[in-house]
């Protein structure tokens, strides 16, 4: 079985996401795209820019350094906003993304066509939030996809009860088989209470109590800055949380923010993130997306990649990664077929029972798929 751990499917990126009023998701947006590596340009003659004009870099990751600048979700992937008169423009999402939106029946058709038996859907509020359109989703391919739940982080400690009611909602109305947490959405929000601390207890304790994995993306945005501390911390918390909830198993969203540990045509990671990691927990398990991180870096089949991947297996065993694409995103650099083809390739040191496992069998297992 070829399942991608990670893609994801979201509505008209012109909408309002879900949310319950369109500026707050537009927020999201326009952070979420000022905060990408993807190039700007200006539109009259594709002149390099950069973000500047889209949010203040000295704010970060932050609602507070974004500008006023007529924001606007395009058509054919692009998000456009206008400062003193003059449009610029983000690629985000493939060129072929007309309508910017990526229903459930086109991701079908890619894998169909890239040869991918089934896919996981991720979540983050820049793409849409609520449960009810991945609900939607799974059950018109319920053999082909799955998808993980999403619970605004921001409202876990303020309203608990709705927080685990709207858990509950997903994985029992909606059929949701875990859970995306991104935990750089409390900061967001001015909260800086530790998510392993007692005001989180009653939702990870329901968590726990509904045997589902819990689908972690770090602050990779921590990654940014002259020192590694803050990142080395939030995968210490990580650690940590794992000793309260050890039967529930814990997947590392995209890897290790590959992009940072750049060193010449390689990827080095410190020890010092390994040491910070729950390397030796069997639950513990790590994804694997080389191509959206390094795809505009490096060309396919990115071969130098290889010795990273060999020091993962070395560390964690080919059973606990797990293949992932991001797609559509990924099809800015990589066909669905490349990426495929891409980390089979660069995994030929393994035998063919592991590789298996990397691009199907883990995450099949882990969320009780049989095939």
């Amino acid at each position: 079985m070829i399942y991608d751990g990670h893609a994801y499917c979201f509505p008209d990126l012109r909408g309002d996401g879900g949310f319950e009023r369109r500026e707050d998701f537009q927020k999201h947006l326009q952070l979420g795209i000022a905060q990408h590596f993807q190039p700007v340009w200006k539109k009259n003659d594709r002149t390099p820019s950069d973000n500047s004009g889209l949010a203040d870099p000295k704010k970060g990751w932050s609602f507070g350094g974004l500008k006023k600048v007529d924001f606007r979700a395009g058509s054919n992937g692009r998000f456009e906003w206008t400062v003193d008169g003059e449009d610029f423009v983000k690629q985000y999402t493939p060129p072929s993304l007309s309508d910017m939106s990526y229903p459930a029946d086109r991701l079908i058709a890619e894998m169909d066509y890239a040869g991918v038996d089934r896919a996981l859907l991720h979540r983050t509020p820049y793409l849409g939030i609520g449960n009810e359109f991945i609900g939607n989703c799974v059950r018109a391919y319920p053999d082909r996809l799955q998808g993980l739940a999403h619970v605004e982080e921001w409202k876990i400690q303020t309203e608990p009860d709705l927080s685990i009611k709207k858990l509950e909602s997903a994985i029992k109305d909606f059929q949701l088989s875990g859970l995306q947490f991104l935990p750089d959405h409390l900061t967001l929000y001015d909260q800086t209470e530790d998510w392993t601390s007692p005001g989180f207890k009653p939702f990870w304790d329901a968590l726990a109590n509904y045997g589902i994995p819990i689908f972690i993306t770090p602050s990779y945005n921590s990654l940014q800055g002259d020192t590694l501390d803050p990142f080395l911390e939030e995968l210490r918390r990580i650690s940590r949380w794992m000793d309260i909830y050890k039967d529930v198993p814990v997947v590392l969203t995209h890897g290790l923010g590959w992009r940072s540990f750049i060193q010449g045509n390689s990827v080095v990671i410190p020890e010092e993130v390994y040491e910070a990691l729950p390397v030796d927990n069997p639950n513990f398990h790590m994804q694997v997306l080389f191509a959206i991180a390094l795809g505009g870096l490096w060309e396919y089949p990115m071969l130098e990649i290889q010795p990273t991947l060999e020091e993962l297996v070395e560390r964690f065993g080919a059973d606990r990664l797990q293949w992932g694409t991001d797609m559509p995103m990924v099809m800015r650099f990589y066909t669905y077929r490349q990426n495929l083809t891409h980390i089979k390739r660069v995994s030929s040191f393994l035998k063919e029972s592991e590789i298996a496992l990397i691009t199907g069998g883990n995450i099949a297992r882990l969320l009780g798929v049989e095939g």
